[in-house]
């Protein structure tokens, strides 16, 4: 449970406050990961229900509610959102109502994802397209790790990463990507 100093620095810094959601409806499950600054829709967190073993990454918003035809029509739309077992959620993605996404999929950093995306699968971009399967997009960067550098979590800020290391990654960077554990 969150100390009150904790909750209060939260409430400043405008975090949600995922346990109340929960109490109002929204359905989580097991290990939920879900970093800073996500919007999760309040007027209608019960519609939106989120599986084990999801990831969610920073500034992500989830929204069950719609209010682009409330002017004209005096309604907005509504629709559920149901985010699928062991799937990851890039940072400053906008899922909209009315979407299903499957289980063990992965959606791009920066996606819109405006349909249904199936199991085992990566979409990204905007609106969020069909990128590969799970079992490509990992097997390629499987292949990658075998000439790329990687590294464990001594290269971290959890490890007290050094600045001659910082230099390293840096430098072993320039010319792609790496990895880390």
């Amino acid at each position: 449970m969150k100390s009150f100093f904790r909750r209060l620095i939260d409430k400043i810094r405008g975090e949600q406050d995922l346990a109340a959601l929960v109490r109002n409806g929204l359905k989580i499950g097991k290990n939920l990961n879900i970093q800073r600054r996500c919007l999760i829709d309040q007027s209608f967190c019960w519609l939106i229900s989120i599986g084990d073993n999801v990831n969610i990454g920073n500034n992500v918003h989830i929204i069950a509610h719609d209010v682009s035809t409330k002017r004209s029509l005096g309604f907005s739309k509504i629709g559920l959102v149901t985010i699928g077992n062991d799937t990851f959620i890039g940072q400053n993605s906008t899922i909209l109502p009315n979407v299903k996404i499957g289980k063990n999929c992965i959606i791009g950093a920066g996606s819109v994802v405006t349909k249904d995306i199936p199991d085992d699968t990566v979409y990204a971009e905007n609106p969020a397209h069909l990128i590969c399967n799970v079992h490509a997009y990992l097997q390629k960067n499987l292949e990658l790790m075998k000439n790329r550098p990687v590294y464990d979590l001594n290269w971290t800020h959890q490890k007290s990463i050094s600045d001659d290391q910082k230099k390293q990654i840096i430098e072993s960077l320039k010319d792609g990507i790496g990895f880390f554990e």
